[in-house]
């Protein structure tokens, strides 16, 4: 199947992003070391959200679950900061970033019923996840992140010819979605 990779950018600028691309599905290596990097639990999401590890399943998991898929697109939100301490631009930012890609994932699904998207960071769909303590309460609109994946961002960015750095004072929010 051929992908409409023109219109799906398209579509994805009208969504809000800052930046789209083709992702090159060859760039999708799963690496351990990434994933320990959750462990670290800088985020506070590690072993309190269904869709970061471990809930989220192993790396192993995650990559057989993805190479289920042929074609990717790179989704990016792009913030200009005032200065490199700028917290309130980059949780701006995040959550605008958030927004757009729920709402490019449920248009997606119409066209595309089995689509794998990764976010970028943990999911937020609700304000609390259940986990451990019930099951998610939205198992089809949630997501895991491209780290939780195992996946390093600025590389599949690099592998793709996407952009990923955008200079001094800027932050840089990258999801994508797989289709088949």
């Amino acid at each position: 199947m051929k992908y409409p990779t023109e219109e799906l950018i398209a579509f994805a600028l009208r969504n809000g992003f800052t930046n789209a691309g083709e992702l090159d599905v060859r760039a999708l290596v799963f690496m351990p070391e990434v994933r320990e990097m959750c462990s670290a639990d800088k985020c506070r999401a590690y072993g309190r959200n269904w869709r970061c590890p471990p809930a989220c399943g192993s790396i192993e998991q995650a990559a057989e679950t993805a190479a289920k898929y042929s074609y990717g697109l790179l989704v990016q939100t792009v913030g200009k900061l005032e200065d490199d301490f700028d917290y309130e631009t980059m949780q701006k930012t995040g959550k605008a970033h958030a927004e757009s890609f729920i709402r490019m994932m449920r248009e997606l699904k119409k066209r595309y019923p089995d689509i794998l998207g990764m976010g970028a960071g943990t999911c937020a769909r609700c304000e609390t996840c259940t986990y451990p303590d019930a099951p998610c309460r939205f198992p089809d609109d949630s997501y895991s992140s491209m780290e939780a994946y195992g996946l390093w961002v600025s590389r599949v960015c690099e592998l793709s010819g996407v952009k990923y750095n955008y200079g001094p004072q800027t932050i840089a929010y990258t999801s994508c979605y797989l289709l088949k």
